[in-house]
C-alpha cells in the first residue's frame, strides 16, 4: 500500500487495526480522513520515512480496519485509544479529529501535532454557516439513522465518493494517483466500510460534540501546525488558523497549501514538505 512499508493488522483497544510502517528515526503516525484510507500516505509517507519511523494507519471503520456495529464505538476518544494503542503496539511512545482528540487525551505521548484542512469539530455542528452546511451536507446525511444512508450510498458507492473527492475537494480525477484511487474505490465500495463511515459521522454529530464541549477549556499543549487546501472550502469560509488559536497553548503554526480539501492527494510533494519542515522545526 505504502512502496518500501511493512503491512500488519494489530489487536488493540478491542480493535484490529491496520497499519503500514517504514523508515527509521523519531515515530510519526499518519492518520486519513473520509472517504480515504492509508493508502492517502503512499507518496507523503514514503519521503517522511527519508528521516523518521512512519506509521499510517487505516481508522476504524475504514480500509482494512475493523468495522465495530455501534454509533458509540466510532467517537473520536476510541479512535485515538485506537491509535495510541497501537502505538504502543509497535513500540512507539508517541505517535484529523482523530489527532486533536489525541491530542488532549494523550497529550504527554505527543511531541508535535498537524491538523490538515479542518476546522474544531465543536464550532463546526454548534455555529454552522449556511455555505458550510451546503458544501458539507455529507455531515449530515451520514448522521442520518440506518439503514437510509447505507442504502442509498450501496447502490452506486463510486458515484457519491467521487462526488465527494472531486466536488468539495476542488479537483477532478485527474488530480489523485490512480492507484491511490482505486484502492479507495476497493474500500469503499464493501457494505460494511460505508457502514462504519455512516457510524463514524453519527458519533461526530452527538456523542463526539458533547465530549469536546467538556473539553473547551482544555489546550493542546504541544507545538501545533495548521495546514489548510488555499482553494477549499474551509479556505474560502473560515480563518482556519484562527479557529484553533485559542485551543492551543501556543500560537499554531499556519501554512496554505494550494489546492481543495484533499490536496494531501493532489499536492504531495508540498505537503510533505510542509510536513517534514515543522516536525524538523521541533525535533528534540
Amino acid at each position: 500500500m505504502i512502496p518500501g512499508f511493512d503491512s500488519g493488522t494489530a489487536p488493540v483497544n478491542g480493535q484490529r487495526i491496520a497499519w503500514s510502517a517504514g523508515g527509521d528515526g523519531a515515530p510519526v503516525l499518519l492518520l486519513h480522513g473520509f472517504p480515504q484510507t492509508r493508502a492517502l500516505w503512499s507518496r507523503i509517507g514514503a519521503a517522511l520515512a527519508r528521516e523518521h519511523r512512519v506509521v499510517a494507519a487505516d481508522l476504524r471503520g475504514y480500509g482494512e480496519s475493523s468495522k465495530p456495529d455501534g454509533v458509540a464505538d466510532y467517537t473520536f476518544r476510541e479512535m485515538g485509544n485506537d491509535m495510541a494503542a497501537l502505538m504502543t503496539h509497535l513500540g512507539h511512545d508517541r505517535g484529523g479529529r482523530t489527532a486533536h482528540r489525541m491530542a488532549l487525551d494523550h497529550g504527554d505521548r505527543i511531541a508535535t501535532l498537524q491538523l490538515l484542512d479542518i476546522i474544531p469539530t465543536h464550532l463546526l455542528l454548534t455555529r454552522l454557516r449556511r455555505e458550510t452546511a451546503l458544501a458539507y451536507y455529507h455531515w449530515f446525511f451520514l448522521a442520518q439513522p440506518e439503514p437510509m444512508p447505507e442504502r442509498m450510498i450501496g447502490a452506486d458507492p463510486d458515484a457519491f465518493f467521487d462526488g465527494c473527492l472531486m466536488g468539495w475537494g476542488a479537483a477532478d480525477a485527474g488530480d489523485f494517483d490512480a492507484g491511490q484511487l482505486e484502492l479507495y474505490r476497493t474500500a469503499w465500495r464493501d457494505p460494511d466500510t460505508i457502514r462504519g463511515m455512516c457510524n463514524d459521522y453519527r458519533a461526530g454529530a452527538t456523542l463526539d460534540v458533547d465530549l469536546d464541549a467538556a473539553d473547551l477549556d482544555r489546550r493542546i499543549l504541544c507545538p501545533t501546525h495548521v495546514l489548510w487546501g488555499a482553494d477549499g472550502v474551509m479556505g474560502r469560509q473560515y480563518d482556519v488558523p484562527a479557529t484553533w488559536a485559542d485551543r492551543c497553548e501556543g500560537t499554531p503554526r499556519a501554512t496554505p497549501i494550494p489546492g481543495g480539501h484533499f490536496f494531501p492527494d493532489t499536492a504531495p510533494d508540498a505537503t510533505a514538505d510542509a510536513l517534514q519542515g515543522f516536525i524538523a522545526d521541533h525535533a528534540a
